[in-house]
């Protein structure tokens, strides 16, 4: 029987397409680069990708699909970018309306899809150097946490830098920090450790995003960017209508993590 981390990137989406997963895809499909989603009408995402451009680091890009396009070619032949996901979020006029399992009913012909880098792409990585992973242990969702860190505004879009937070030892963070500057498409190296508030988090036990983790004694925590700061930039921005995904439940493509190490 297949493990989570084993599972095929093309079979994990045919259960989701299927409704059979909508959990957490942190810990599949070790190996296989996943990424965030963002989706936005025609007239916005010119705006949009002028942001991701100025904010590399929470928003690098991995695909840009042709307006209506629901395949993603490059990343995921075959694959629906409706379906395919565990799980959406819709927002008009920035709120946050609904968190629908597929989205083939808000499907227009203006709608331009953008697949960003993700930190998971580097989880297998940090795991085969023998580096914890907590929050795969516990209950496979990642704390994330919006930072008083501000990101380069373009056109209409702005707003804070959200962050994903793994503890490790002093030692281990070491190490991390280096693995994880080698992919450079999962967000890279960390932007910050130590001291929480030094980036505007007050509470690591109340995440923003995700669940908490447990901080072991001798860990300090580590944060890397993270693909959720497009929905900080929705949600501060107001755009008409847009569709992301659910924190945490990512679209998991069949681009090797190893084809993106630099």
């Amino acid at each position: 029987m297949q493990t989570a981390s084993q599972l095929p990137p093309s079979d994990l989406r045919a259960l989701c397409r299927d409704g059979a997963f909508d959990g957490p895809t942190s810990g599949y499909c070790a190996g296989y680069v996943q990424a965030n989603m963002v989706i936005l009408p025609k007239a916005d995402a010119g705006d949009f990708s002028d942001y991701c451009a100025r904010n590399p680091k929470p928003c690098p890009v991995l695909e840009v699909l042709k307006p209506g396009d629901a395949e993603p070619v490059i990343c995921a032949p075959g694959a629906d970018i409706r379906t395919d996901l565990p799980r959406y979020r819709v927002f008009r006029d920035g709120a946050l309306i609904a968190e629908p399992a597929d989205i083939q009913d808000l499907w227009r012909n203006d709608l331009v899809t953008f697949l960003l880098g993700c930190s998971f792409t580097a989880e297998e990585a940090l795991l085969g150097a023998g580096l914890p992973l907590y929050h795969i242990e516990e209950t496979g969702f990642v704390p994330m946490f919006t930072t008083n860190i501000a990101t380069q505004p373009a056109g209409m879009f702005s707003g804070r830098m959200v962050v994903t937070m793994r503890p490790f030892t002093p030692d281990d963070a070491k190490r991390a920090a280096e693995i994880t500057s080698h992919y450079p498409m999962g967000h890279g190296a960390p932007v910050h450790q130590g001291d929480p508030a030094g980036i505007g988090i007050n509470n690591l036990s109340a995440p923003d995003y995700g669940e908490p983790v447990t901080m072991r004694a001798g860990h300090v925590p580590v944060f890397w960017a993270c693909g959720v700061t497009p929905q900080e930039a929705i949600l501060k921005s107001r755009p008409a209508f847009a569709i992301t995904h659910a924190p945490g439940h990512m679209f998991v493509s069949d681009v090797t993590a190893a084809s993106t190490r630099v």
